[in-house]
This record gives C-alpha cells, sequence and structure tokens, in this order.
C-alpha cells in the first residue's frame, strides 16, 4: 500500500437540510456548548431560543449569538413548537432531568458527555426515550468532534491494518483550578473522572473494536495531587474486554502540564494484525501548531500526515437526519447508552 493509497480521503462537506431544522439551547455549564451549536449551525439548522439561569454565562453566550429569543424557564423553552432539538451542557448530574423533560415535550436532545451519571438516570432516559420515540444524541467530542479520529475509523473499516487486536487511549487534561466552577470537585455533580470524561474513552473503544458491548475488566481512581478536594479524581483508568475478544486500555488524568501547546496531549494507539495506528490528536510534540496528526504503520512501511481540514465532521448533519428520519447514521442509540454505561461501571468498580 502506497502512502496515497493510506491518505486518500473522501471529506464530509454538510448540505443544510432541505427543510427548517429549529433547535434550542440550555445548560451552559461546560464550554462543550459552544462547540455543540456550531457544529448543528455549520450543518445548516437554526438556533432560535435559549433558557439560561445563569445570568452570566447567558451574557457571555448572547455576545457570541445576540439573535435568538431568551426564554423564562425550561417550560417556556420546551413549549416551543418549531423546536425539534434542545442541546445542553449542563450540570452533569442534571443532565438526565433535561434530556427526560425534553423527551416528555417532543423533542430530540443533543447532551454534552457524560448523559448521565449513574445507572437510574440511564435507565429511566432510555425507557421515556422508548416511550416517546426521541433520541437521545451524546457529544462524545473526542471522537465525533476530532479529524484523526474518524480518519482512523476509516482505515480501520478499509482494513489497512487488518484485524484489530488491542487499542490504547491516552487522554490527559490541564486542571486550571482557578477557573473551575465549585461544581466541578463533586463528584455528586459529575460522576468522578471515569464517567466524566472516560466516557469520551469508552465511546472510542466501542467505535474502534467494532463493537456496542463490551465489560470493564479492571479499573482504579485516584487523587493524587488535589487533597484539598475530597471528591475529586485527578486520575483514573480501566481495561476492557470487547465481546469479540478486542481488549484496551483508557488513562485518564487532570495533569496536563501548561508547558505544551494544548489543552492535553491526546493519543490513540490501535494496534492491528498488518501494522498498527497513531493519533496525535491535539499536538505533535515538538512541531508548533500541528494537530490530528496520523501515523500508519504497515509491512509496507511508516506513512504520517495531518488529516486536519480533510475529513469533516458528518455527526452534526447526521444528528439532523436521524432526528428526522429514524435512521442511525450518527451513532447507533447502543452504542451511545452502552459507551457511558461502561463509563458509569468502571467508575463504581473503581470506588
Amino acid at each position: 500500500m502506497t502512502r496515497e493509497e493510506v491518505f486518500s480521503y473522501n471529506k464530509h462537506i454538510p448540505t443544510p437540510p432541505e427543510k427548517p431544522f429549529y433547535f434550542g439551547v440550555t445548560g451552559l455549564n461546560h464550554g462543550h456548548i459552544y462547540g455543540m451549536c456550531a457544529g448543528l449551525i455549520n450543518a445548516g439548522a437554526k438556533m432560535t431560543h435559549i433558557y439560561e439561569p445563569d445570568k452570566a454565562l447567558l451574557d457571555t453566550f448572547l455576545k457570541k449569538y445576540p439573535n435568538i429569543t431568551v426564554c423564562d424557564s425550561l417550560e417556556e423553552l420546551l413549549a416551543v413548537e418549531e423546536l425539534e432539538l434542545i442541546a445542553t451542557a449542563a450540570i452533569p448530574g442534571d443532565r438526565a432531568g433535561i434530556e427526560i423533560k425534553s423527551m416528555r415535550a417532543g423533542k430530540h436532545v443533543f447532551t454534552d458527555k457524560a448523559p448521565m451519571i449513574t445507572l437510574e438516570q440511564l435507565e429511566e432516559v432510555k425507557a421515556v426515550s422508548l416511550a416517546t420515540g426521541k433520541r437521545l444524541f451524546v457529544y462524545y467530542s473526542e471522537f465525533v468532534a476530532v479529524e484523526s479520529a474518524i480518519f482512523a475509523k476509516q482505515l480501520i473499516d478499509r482494513g489497512v491494518i487488518g484485524k484489530v487486536a488491542h487499542i490504547d487511549i491516552f487522554a490527559p487534561h490541564r486542571l486550571n483550578p482557578d477557573s473551575r466552577p465549585d461544581w466541578f470537585w463533586v463528584r455528586e455533580k459529575t460522576g468522578g473522572i471515569l464517567i466524566d470524561i472516560g466516557s469520551h474513552q469508552f465511546h472510542q473503544f466501542l467505535e474502534y473494536s467494532g463493537t456496542n458491548n463490551a465489560t470493564v475488566t479492571s479499573s482504579r481512581v485516584a487523587n493524587y495531587f488535589n487533597k484539598q478536594y475530597p471528591g475529586f479524581d485527578d486520575f483514573g483508568d480501566a481495561t476492557l474486554t470487547a465481546d469479540n475478544g478486542i481488549t484496551g486500555y483508557v488513562r485518564i488524568d487532570w495533569m496536563s502540564p501548561a508547558g505544551i501547546q494544548t489543552w492535553g496531549d491526546g493519543k490513540v494507539v490501535i494496534l492491528g494484525e498488518k501494522g498498527y495506528i497513531e493519533l496525535r490528536k491535539n499536538c505533535d510534540i515538538g512541531k508548533e501548531k500541528v494537530t490530528n496528526t496520523v501515523f500508519v504503520c504497515t509491512d509496507d512501511g511508516v506513512f504520517t500526515e495531518s488529516v486536519s481540514g480533510k475529513v469533516g465532521c458528518p455527526y452534526y448533519s447526521n444528528i439532523i437526519k436521524d432526528s428526522r428520519e429514524g435512521t442511525e447514521l450518527s451513532m447507533s442509540v447502543e452504542q451511545a447508552y452502552n459507551a457511558i454505561e461502561l463509563a458509569i461501571k468502571a467508575q463504581t468498580l473503581a470506588m
């Protein structure tokens, strides 16, 4: 296989929906809401209404999006008939309640990760979704909004490294403690590190292993360097086995140093029968402003390229299609739920 064959692209270009797709927003507690809204808008959706009780968060959001209607309550937002979907990045422990109310009001939901923090919340959301026919879409952004991660899945599907055997995922994050809200340090609000951040990694494991089912074989969490916050985990890891035999390891931490040019040096290594793929998502150490670097190592050689701007992110367009057509182009329902179920079970086992 040549370099040109390895790095061949079919970039996703969003096409606006034939009929306007309107969505509303509530819960601005996590900055991911900006990426979520921008992705939907870029895919042709129209954001028209918002409810946010925190005036400071609302004022900041309105500086970027001034031409939307502000509602006085969640009930007022959910009563807007034209809205087909509600986007939320509320405090993690509060997300399930918003999801349930939105579905019962006839809206699909696009929620930040983690979509919920307990198995009880998970089962209730699943039951309401089944009863109402409304979908839950999850912003597992470390896959769905990262071109190198999407491209790695395409390489696997094309058989470039043959059958996958094992997957390693590393997700360091920068803590920036002075900028964190009070709820950030409370496990009852976030669920813990393997839920809050780990849900990203468990989702990636399911994507790359090509199955929706896996078992947590071991896990642990620790608070190494932030003892002043007793309900906080600054480290977590887990081992996994998929139902097709593929194994994996994930490591998450809040120890990313300030000296690197990114919030976190995210890395993925996917080992296959014919070689391996390595992703350097947010930076390539020693190189200025290089992101989405993909390394492909096979018997034919070592091939590397930054895929930034070459792949696209189809998730947002597919959310619109799935909402209207009942398809599962964005992500299977089972995968969306099973990723967070694995995260919750891993956190529970670790504790």
